[in-house]
């Protein structure tokens, strides 16, 4: 087959969820492919971050936001002048674009569209809707990365299922680097005076992760660990981004009595956050909403035992690898932790089968997925691709 001109928006590769996703899929892409033509728009300095790429790989800059009108025109007419067979947008978006060549998108969730279609008054939210499934009917071909996101897509916006394919979600390769060292564990104690057991919650600090709960849950985790005469100096460490737009959470602290042994930490590079997983006696993770959920994953393939919820995408990342729980259910979180921390034979089991479940998921087997769905689409193999429905 001739080879294919891809381009592929990387603008959001800062981002959470969106920037891990861009930088393994680009990075495998570069092992994997040396026959098709890649265009990455974006900033240049992003593409650095990704590490060194094959020659079939090229950068097109382009610095404005895809979030704005100007950015959307600048992306149509790099498309235009680079005559791409094909273009990979790996986040959803609710602007219907005309673009010049079919396009291919990764869906992480329906969160996004839920909470911004609660904030809007009623013309707004059916606009937004409407909107949202013209971009999703538009597509060749949808990527959704779990079973439980592929089903909010077809039931919410009725796109057939023969458009939407499971692509899965993997580790950052940066996690499968071992266990922690002496000097590495010895570098958590010196630089953030971690020197007792610990649990940790890692990732956003947003409504629907249910932190608020979590605190809630250890703070009658310490009061039932009193009792058993068990972890006194027992601490929960929670990672990630700023505190500042959530005030509820230092009042929860402060309202639970665990001021002294709640630690917020914020932002941790990479290179340290494997450190803490590798260290922390749990993993807590009680989100009510996840289109996938890497953070259990990367706990697991440190051997540490995951409690997390039953709900949405979860109980399908983690299979039988993880305590599941109804994360609205304070006590029942509390218990599962207790019971996790008291059953030593439990954690030795959990251990086991989270490395089997993390070893479940590979960038190489989805990208290889992607690879092919390329060539499908544009060989030919896309019904109306890239051809927005009249609006209904």
């Amino acid at each position: 087959m001739p080879s294919v001109k891809i381009a592929i928006d990387i603008r959001r590769m800062t981002e959470f969820g969106v920037g891990t996703y861009i930088r393994n899929v680009v990075r495998t892409l570069g092992r994997l492919d040396r026959e098709n033509r890649y265009l990455l728009i974006g900033s240049p300095a992003k593409v650095e971050e990704i590490g060194p790429l094959p020659p079939n790989f090229h950068t097109v800059p382009l610095l404005a936001s895809d979030r704005s009108l100007q950015g959307y025109r600048e992306f149509r007419t790099a498309l235009q002048r680079l005559s791409c067979d094909l273009v990979h947008i790996p986040n959803l978006f609710s602007v219907p674009r005309m673009l010049p060549c079919p396009y291919v998108m990764t869906v992480h969730d329906m969160l996004e569209h839920m909470s911004r279609a609660r904030e809007q008054s009623g013309f707004w939210r059916s606009f937004h809707f409407q909107m949202t499934k013209r971009v999703l009917a538009g597509a060749a071909r949808i990527f959704a990365v779990s079973n439980f996101t592929r089903n909010e897509i077809e039931k919410l916006f009725e796109i057939p299922s023969d458009r939407v394919e499971v692509v899965y979600n993997a580790i950052d390769e940066r996690f499968l680097h071992g266990h922690a060292t002496a000097p590495e564990r010895d570098l958590i104690a010196r630089r953030y005076q971690v020197t007792y057991p610990f649990l940790l919650y890692a990732g956003r600090i947003s409504p629907h992760k249910n932190v608020v709960r979590m605190i809630e849950a250890f703070s009658a985790l310490k009061t039932e660990l009193e009792r058993d005469q068990a972890y006194p100096d027992l601490k929960l460490i929670i990672i990630g981004d700023d505190l500042s737009g959530n005030p509820d959470l230092r009042r929860t602290v402060v309202r639970s009595g665990v001021q002294h042994d709640v630690r917020f930490l914020g932002f941790v590079p990479i290179e340290v956050l494997r450190i803490f997983y590798d260290e922390a006696k749990i993993f807590v993770f009680p989100s009510l909403y996840e289109g996938f959920g890497l953070p259990p994953l990367e706990a697991m393939v440190h051997g540490t035992p995951v409690v997390t919820s039953n709900v949405s995408s979860l109980p399908e990342v983690v299979g039988n690898a993880a305590v599941l729980v109804n994360p609205e259910n304070v006590f029942e979180i509390m218990r599962a932790l207790h019971r996790v921390l008291m059953d030593k034979p439990l954690r030795e089991r959990m251990k086991e089968r989270g490395y089997q479940q993390a070893a479940k998921f590979s960038w190489e087997t989805s990208v290889r997925r992607i690879l092919e769905a390329y060539g499908q689409i544009a060989h030919g193999d896309r019904p109306n691709a890239g051809q927005l429905p009249a609006a209904d």
